[in-house]
């Protein structure tokens, strides 16, 4: 659902961006947010997507340790110096770097008011369109969590290896950003980490909070293989 983009600037806004990926599946000895997309790093391409959202965001970036000079490298070789963006360790699992960069945003934010959302390092096509209705619709409801329809025919598959069909209409795709009003978000980090986290959305959801979904778009695909680089390369130059 998409609401109307109001005023939502007297909120504190947050963005963790997640780049944990190791490039196993890109087949790659790069890490597949350090890639070269048109010209410059994945990762770059993402976070000048929420810098363009707002002016006023604070970013932070998390990372593997070992990857925090490679970016450096990234940063200084292609002149991208944005002052809004902090870097932290990440951890063992997307839980632990969630919380890594919550509790960096916590320590500098006494109040513990705001807006934060969470969106994958390699999702370089999110438009600042739907990371603004994302910031709208959590300051109104709690939470806003990115999806799309399903496209194709889904099946269930059970215990015993047998599938049912499923109504398509009734699924949703989930993407990111996902977005949370802080003082709630903080409050759902608290509980211990469960191998059903999937997502920001399942934490979330797992403290007993209601999840609110909006619309994604399609391109804001989650670059994972090199057929999605191949597509990458092809819609960015496009648009």
């Amino acid at each position: 659902m998409t609401y109307p983009v109001t005023d939502f600037s007297a909120d504190p806004l947050y963005a963790i961006i997640v780049a944990g990926g190791s490039g196993s599946r890109m087949k790659s000895d790069v890490p597949k947010q350090f890639l070269i997309l048109n010209g410059k790093p994945i990762l770059q391409h993402t976070i000048e997507r929420f810098l363009a959202a707002s002016s006023a965001m604070s970013i932070v970036l998390v990372l593997p340790e070992r990857d925090r000079q490679t970016w450096a490298t990234l940063c200084e070789e292609y002149g991208f110096y944005p002052a809004s963006v902090r870097v932290v360790n990440g951890g063992a699992t997307r839980f632990q770097s969630v919380r890594n960069g919550l509790s960096a945003i916590l320590a500098d934010n006494e109040t513990g008011g705001g807006l934060v959302a969470v969106h994958d390092g390699v999702r370089p096509f999110v438009s600042p369109e739907i990371i603004r209705n994302s910031f709208v619709v959590a300051s109104q409801m709690g939470s806003a969590v990115t999806c799309v329809p399903a496209k194709d025919s889904v099946r269930l598959v059970g215990d015993d290896g047998q599938s049912q069909a499923v109504d398509r209409s009734r699924v949703r795709l989930v993407q990111t950003p996902q977005t949370f009003r802080l003082d709630l978000f903080r409050q759902a980090f608290q509980v211990d980490e469960q191998p059903f986290f999937t997502d920001c959305a399942s934490v979330v959801e797992y403290a007993g909070f209601a999840v609110t979904l909006i619309d994604g778009a399609y391109e804001n695909i989650k670059i994972t293989t090199p057929e999605d680089m191949l597509w990458a390369a092809t819609f960015d130059s496009a648009g």
